[in-house]
């Protein structure tokens, strides 16, 4: 079984940012960020590979933030800037069948 922990969510203004982590318990080939907004269904916003560093965003998500690994810790960051209200929600990482507990993010106006 594979331990996710995430941290680094918060309250940030509007135009400010934030720096998301996950770390593994063990070793993982791929881990992945999803997001869900408050009454919306958890939706994908990127992946990593923990063995080459490539990476993989939906159109969608693409130029709003950065992902990358520590592959040393089996860990990913995921730096997210010029934050606006509508990105309040929670921020979960997965890897294989396992999730995260999720990282609470509150943007202010």
């Amino acid at each position: 079984q594979v331990q996710l922990v995430e941290s680094g969510g918060g309250v940030v203004e509007a135009g400010g940012s934030l720096r998301l982590s996950c770390a593994a318990s063990s070793s993982v080939l791929n881990m992945a960020w999803f997001r869900q907004a408050a009454g919306k269904e958890r939706e994908f916003v990127a992946t990593i590979s923990l063995r080459n560093n490539s990476t993989y965003y939906p159109d969608s998500m693409k130029d709003r933030f950065t992902i990358s690994a520590d592959n040393t810790k089996s860990a990913v960051n995921r730096q997210i800037n010029s934050l606006k209200p509508e990105n309040t929600g929670v921020d979960y990482c997965k890897a294989s069948l396992y999730w995260g507990q999720g990282a609470q993010v509150n943007v202010s106006s």
